[in-house]
């Protein structure tokens, strides 16, 4: 062959596999009151995509090849008079980003938090506060196989990597519940400071942080032995939370005390950002050093840069207010 031709190639090759290893994440975001989904390419910022015709979304998970989005629905219908209590009067929205609309709906009994979705991409869990239960969707044959009893108002869901356990923070109940996977059964039961919401793992998956809004912290939970090792006080209103790039800051947000809280766990150092008006959900970027923060009360999504704890950029939303992120690399 040719040398120069064969430069070219190898230069042509390396190119094309530089634009796989370095290609962005792209964030899908519920917007809860603007009845959409958007997408946001997670390099630039930018809005991407939206989707329409979903319903008050909250939660939202990802397959993990990208190919589907589920979301929850805050919104339900009343159910009639004399009708069981398990009738369904709400919806999970399938929306194929490809397609570029919502494909499918499939009906649940009550309104959705928060959900979560296995690593194979097969199961998603979704959290029914009203109903107390967790219901289980099997994304191979299209239906709800299991709903499974927690404890009072369950809230937000963690899955494990490997696909073994899942955790919900059962906020009336004042704990967490183990969900054994394989059998669908709950495990055990795991301690949580009080009303517990919103959660993360470390990065290596041995400490679960769970968020106790009422009172202002952020407990820590050994996965082990279900209890509680540390608290860290944060300030009022306490909500979002995730671990960073290094598996061991956290980033939590505070509503009501306008800020943003960076929490060495290693060392329990902090430091603080300002933010205004209501920081609420956030999610870590994985990969980009970044951090999306949404605001309560107004449509925008701040973009932190986790080492520096400064603003960097911000995400003007069409409409609503943004919710339980999914990433899809």
């Amino acid at each position: 062959m040719n040398i120069k031709i064969k430069k070219y190639l190898i230069t042509g090759v390396c190119s094309i596999l530089s634009s796989f290893v370095y290609a962005s994440p792209t964030v899908y975001i519920p917007l809860g009151s603007g009845n959409q989904v958007i997408a946001v390419d997670a390099a630039t910022d930018k809005i991407t995509a939206s989707y329409s015709d979903v319903d008050n979304p909250h939660g939202l998970v990802a397959t993990p090849d990208g190919e589907y989005l589920i979301a929850g629905s805050l919104k339900q219908t009343p159910i009639p008079k004399g009708k069981p209590a398990n009738t369904p009067n709400s919806k999970l929205y399938f929306i194929h980003p490809a397609h570029g609309h919502v494909m499918s709906t499939i009906s649940v009994s009550g309104w959705t938090h928060h959900q979560g979705i296995t690593p194979d991409g097969r199961y998603v869990l979704s959290t029914h506060a009203m109903k107390g239960n967790v219901s289980v969707l099997d994304l191979e044959n299209n239906e709800i196989i299991k709903t499974i009893k927690t404890g009072r108002v369950p809230n937000y869901i963690l899955v494990t990597k490997d696909g073994k356990r899942a955790y919900v923070s059962n906020t009336g109940a004042n704990n967490l519940s183990e969900i054994n996977i394989s059998s669908w059964k709950v495990a055990r039961t795991l301690e949580s400071g009080p009303a517990p919401e919103h959660m993360a793992f470390s990065g290596d998956q041995k400490t679960i942080f769970v968020s106790n809004p009422r009172k202002g912290q952020v407990s820590a939970i050994s996965v082990k032995t279900g209890n509680i090792t540390s608290t860290y006080k944060i300030g009022k209103a306490v909500h979002g939370l995730d671990i960073g790039d290094d598996g061991t800051t956290l980033f939590v947000s505070s509503k009501k005390e306008n800020k943003l809280v960076a929490i060495n766990t290693e060392n329990g150092k902090k430091r603080e950002l300002p933010l205004s008006p209501a920081p609420y959900h956030l999610n870590t970027i994985t990969g980009t050093g970044k951090v999306y923060v949404s605001s309560r009360k107004k449509p925008v999504i701040w973009v932190i840069d986790q080492k520096t704890l400064k603003v960097i950029n911000e995400i003007k939303l069409p409409a609503g207010e943004a919710h339980q992120m999914a990433i899809v690399n």
